[in-house]
């Protein structure tokens, strides 16, 4: 079945004349079972509109809109605008803005496309603007839920736990805003061209209160940051690295009165701990 799709889209992309851009990191799925799949997972129905950031030919889109109330599509490549006028030609309830969704405006977007439906995010990311991306989704407040189609080892570090390799500040702020799944993998044959690593289909349902309280987000992101800048260090000396104006024995004091051991490293800490250690630091300025 892969390989019939395959040719097909090898015949779509040839009669347009299209050409892949290792720079945006294009791979399209060639498998129907897998987009199919993805638009399952992301729970989007009738009530739903659905923001999919760089939908290649359109095969996820396609499932996304036999679903959703309303799918806008967010595409930077120019020379995929007629190929995917072709392939969403059946779909009314579709809408293609050629832009760079890092540069949009979403909350203005969800609040003019998507009235009285419910925001959700749906999307195969390109690999090289995965962070950015998802920064950029939660940081704009208005989505319920992101279903995100990245690279493996991506969507484990997003999941990863406390003390493991995986784990670093983007779990601790994905975590912090979302609760993060890691849904299924898709092996690199499923895409053309053929990526070199897995991918995996991450689901994070935004959070409506996190976990933990924190007086300051800023501040509380400021030390998370500062916890994993030297991974290899303690948290103190990491934490040296922001806040070396308190001094390294001040600085010690502030974690063992945390509960932590004046010799635990950053990678350690969970949402709580970090949360009580924020406010230790807050209180010491």
């Amino acid at each position: 079945m892969a390989e019939n799709e395959r040719k097909a889209i090898e015949a779509l992309l040839a009669r347009h004349g299209f050409h892949f851009s290792k720079s945006k990191g294009q791979n399209f799925l060639i498998d129907r079972a897998v987009p199919r799949a993805i638009a399952e997972a992301s729970g989007a129905d009738s009530g739903c509109g659905v923001l999919e950031i760089g939908p290649g030919i359109g095969a996820l889109t396609q499932e996304l809109c036999q679903r959703a109330g309303k799918v806008v599509a967010v595409e930077l490549d120019t020379t995929l605008l007629p190929i995917l006028n072709e392939t969403m030609a059946a779909y009314p309830d579709f809408e293609l803005i050629s832009a760079d969704v890092l540069k949009v405006d979403l909350p203005a977007l969800v609040r003019e496309r998507f009235a009285a439906l419910t925001p959700v995010v749906c999307a195969n990311l390109p690999y090289n603007i995965t962070t950015p991306v998802l920064t950029k989704l939660i940081e704009a407040r208005c989505f319920e839920r992101l279903t995100v189609l990245i690279q493996r080892e991506v969507a484990q570090r997003i999941c990863a736990k406390p003390g493991t390799a995986a784990y670093g500040a983007f779990s601790v702020f994905m975590q912090y805003h979302t609760a993060p799944e890691l849904c299924f993998e898709v092996p690199p044959e499923r895409f053309l061209p053929r990526p070199k690593v897995t991918s995996a289909v991450l689901r994070a349902t935004v959070r409506k209160t996190p976990p933990v309280q924190v007086a300051d987000e800023a501040f509380f992101f400021r030390v998370v940051y500062a916890a994993f800048a030297l991974r290899r260090k303690t948290l103190v000396n990491s934490l040296m690295t922001a806040f070396g104006a308190l001094g390294k024995e001040t600085l010690t004091e502030l974690v063992v009165s945390c509960g932590l051991d004046a010799a635990v490293r950053g990678e350690r800490l969970g949402l709580e701990d970090f949360a009580r250690l924020a406010a230790a630091l807050q209180a010491a300025q």
